[in-house]
């Protein structure tokens, strides 16, 4: 099992690693601020997810504040997009961008539309992953909020958790608060506090999937398989088209033996635009060779191929597949 687990875990490291890792490499970097606004520059109401992609893969998420602003620090040097989704917008993709040496901090601004057939201001149905009372965020709470961010984003940490706590003082229930607030503790490497802080965002709002997800990858990263497969379980019932949280957890189902879970989530995310989540389908052979059923695993490993056909995993989906090949010969 030791040497199963250990074969997973090369292909799925990526997936470990909260948005924000504890330790930060010493690497140059750059931060990105983002604004969203309407094509008549209205700042939206609502908090939007934010997320940045590198090289076709997920790199981060985060939330718009109440001015439509939202902030990724220490970015690594490199090329990135920025999508933007949530309620009462059309989901939108920005163009290709470099994050470079020769920036510290840059500004992307984005235009979304409204949905055609809903109301930027509304926030409508369970699968909401910002409550409706975070909306209703007192005006000092979430100026308090908004100063943290920009402390995060010099890497003031301890003036950050200031104004984060602040926030909650005004405003116990703020879920995003405590979940930036575990983000920072994260950071500082204060396992216990970041868990706590992520458990009082997923209590403040139990259809919060962010925090929800960074306490699964909290979970993981201890080898509590069923601990962070019951938070993307619930993570993915707020948010069931979000294909990351997905992949998330048919991982953690994998590792946690329950192998045709794991099997159906994966292949969940195949039903869903999932470009960059090749490893599902490793996952999904994983599973299959483990339930003895080989030929469904080699169709699994063509897929992770054909998806993904270059790289250190490539090459060693390709020896697992001639492998299993010859079992069934």
């Amino acid at each position: 099992m030791l040497r199963h687990r250990s074969r997973v875990l090369f292909f799925l490291l990526p997936f470990l690693c909260l948005a924000v890792s504890p330790a930060i490499a010493q690497i140059k970097a750059g931060n990105i601020h983002v604004h969203v606004t309407f094509p008549d520059d209205r700042a939206p109401t609502v908090q939007l997810k934010v997320v940045l992609i590198g090289d076709g893969n997920q790199v981060a998420e985060t939330f718009t504040n109440d001015n439509g602003q939202a902030q990724f620090v220490n970015v690594a040097l490199g090329n990135y997009q920025v999508s933007v989704s949530g309620s009462g917008i059309q989901a939108t993709t920005s163009e290709m961008f470099e994050v470079d040496a020769r920036k510290g901090t840059q500004s992307l601004f984005i235009r979304v539309k409204p949905a055609e057939n809903g109301d930027a201001k509304t926030v409508k149905g369970a699968s909401a992953t910002v409550a409706a009372n975070d909306l209703k965020v007192p005006k000092k709470a979430s100026q308090a909020f908004d100063k943290a961010t920009k402390l995060i984003a010099k890497q003031q940490w301890q003036q950050a958790i200031d104004q984060l706590n602040k926030a909650l003082a005004l405003f116990p229930s703020y879920a995003q608060a405590d979940n930036n607030l575990a983000v920072v503790y994260a950071r500082l490497g204060d396992t216990a506090k970041e868990r706590e802080a992520f458990q009082k965002a997923t209590a403040a709002n139990d259809h919060f999937a962010p925090a929800f997800v960074n306490l699964a990858r909290l979970e993981m990263r201890e080898h509590n398989f069923s601990g962070a497969e019951a938070d993307l379980t619930k993570a993915s019932a707020a948010d069931p088209t979000d294909v990351r949280t997905l992949a998330l957890l048919a991982q953690a189902q994998l590792l946690d033996v329950h192998y045709e879970d794991a099997i159906a989530s994966a292949r969940k995310v195949h039903s869903l635009p999932h470009n960059s989540y090749a490893l599902v389908h490793y996952i999904a052979a994983r599973a299959c060779e483990r339930l003895h059923r080989l030929s469904e695993a080699v169709s699994e490993l063509g897929l992770f191929l054909s998806e993904e056909p270059t790289g250190e995993r490539a090459r060693a989906a390709r020896q697992e597949m001639a492998a299993l090949q010859q079992q069934l010969h």
